[in-house]
């Protein structure tokens, strides 16, 4: 594991902030640190014609390999590219879940012709996807999908046909394309008898209704699925494979981006360190020690993410197990700071039901918090993964 920059790391550094500063300007100022969790809803359309502003550059997908589209970066750059984005104020991605999920798992499981039917869309920002995972009561609990899909007709005429309910699905609402986990095999139960679709978010069959949140927005939607028809060849891998495919995606989603995602937080406690030192209500020593706190967990992140990453693929997997669970709770507790440093001001929420801006950033980054350590896998849920995974313990009793 490489802590420092090497020369031509150092020059590449560089390159990137150059063309953040130079691009990042105009009609895209305004675009700066915006779009992140819980502000996902602001200027979408202009996030994505940022997406294909990167795109001409040849900033997205940068550590896909070259045929695929991407520059085929080292981990390294990967990592480097993601600080400088976020250290520059490079807004939310919208094509993140295309380019961080969606992508790497066509690269590794679909066919030649899914490859280049599906990714260069994604490469020039100009197709965007949603996850269509978690269920009513299959949130954390993956292999307790109900969602179904069955095959209709034969030979090039075939169809999927899609019926169930996926819910919390973000970025629904301004997607193309949803990558769906459903039961195709009847009597299957758990992980087996699972398929990983792909459809059209226009399609017929398909309605998308958003969850209004505590911050007054609306990322995340619920999704159903009444007879949507997909070709059958949208689906990656064979049919029954979905759960291995699944877990591909998820291995996916603990990658290169936690670095970024490092970045994003210590602009957030930048801030709220900012906060603490106004002359008229200082901090006091309680608040100053979980400010020093949170200060180390960040730089205990950014460490454990790179020795993560510098790990053999094939191991990769024990040692990611650990990330969600450490970041979410850390950036729930920086949220908890956040409100104590605002003081009596954190009773007051302004604006609150203004469409335009509902919460200022501090309330906004504690209440969105409050979700960091369920989606993506709870806890609880976690913490059994860890159990029984990584360190071989008995199962829990069911």
């Amino acid at each position: 594991m490489q802590l420092g920059d090497s020369h031509a790391d150092a020059a590449f550094r560089d390159e990137i902030r150059t063309w953040m500063h130079e691009h990042l300007t105009g009609e895209f100022a305004q675009l700066r640190f915006r779009g992140g969790p819980g502000d996902e809803h602001m200027f979408v359309e202009e996030r994505m014609a940022w997406e294909r502003e990167l795109a001409a550059g040849g900033w997205t997908c940068v550590g896909w390999p070259t045929w695929a589209g991407g520059r085929g970066l080292p981990i390294n750059q990967e990592v480097i590219f993601h600080e400088e984005y976020a250290r520059a104020g490079g807004p939310g991605r919208a094509g993140l879940i295309g380019e961080g999920l969606l992508g790497p798992t066509i690269i590794h499981f679909a066919s030649e012709h899914q490859q280049q039917q599906f990714l260069p869309g994604i490469v020039a920002g100009t197709e965007y996807w949603c996850q269509g995972y978690s269920e009513p009561n299959a949130g954390s609990d993956l292999a307790n999908v109900t969602t179904t899909a069955r095959l209709d007709g034969e030979g090039d005429d075939a169809e999927w046909v899609i019926n169930g309910q996926k819910v919390w699905t973000s970025l629904a609402q301004w997607a193309d394309w949803c990558f769906v986990v459903c039961r195709t095999e009847a009597g299957s139960q758990r992980h087996h008898g699972l398929s990983y679709l792909l459809i059209r978010m226009d399609s017929p069959g398909i309605e998308v209704r958003p969850i209004r949140q505590i911050t007054g927005t609306a990322e995340f939607n619920e999704v159903f699925f009444t007879d949507a028809r997909t070709p059958a060849n949208c689906i990656v891998g064979a049919p029954g494979e979905g759960w291995r495919v699944a877990m591909g995606t998820l291995a996916f989603e603990r990658g290169v981006l936690t670095l970024g995602q490092q970045m994003a937080f210590q602009r957030e406690l930048d801030e709220i360190i900012q906060h603490a030192r106004h002359p008229v209500r200082p901090a006091d020593a309680i608040l100053r020690h979980r400010l020093t706190s949170l200060w180390i967990r960040l730089r205990l992140m950014r460490t454990t993410a790179l020795r993560t990453l510098s790990i053999d693929a094939a191991e990769l997997g024990r040692e990611a197990m650990i990330g969600k669970l450490f970041w979410a709770n850390l950036h729930r507790d920086m949220g908890e700071v956040a409100m104590d440093v605002l003081g009596a001001d954190a009773m007051i929420i302004r604006d609150r039901y203004d469409a335009h801006e509902p919460l200022d950033a501090f309330h906004r980054l504690f209440m969105f918090t409050r979700s960091d350590t369920i989606y993506g896998g709870s806890d609880q849920i976690q913490r059994n993964v860890i159990g029984e995974r990584a360190l071989g313990l008995p199962r829990e009793p069911r």
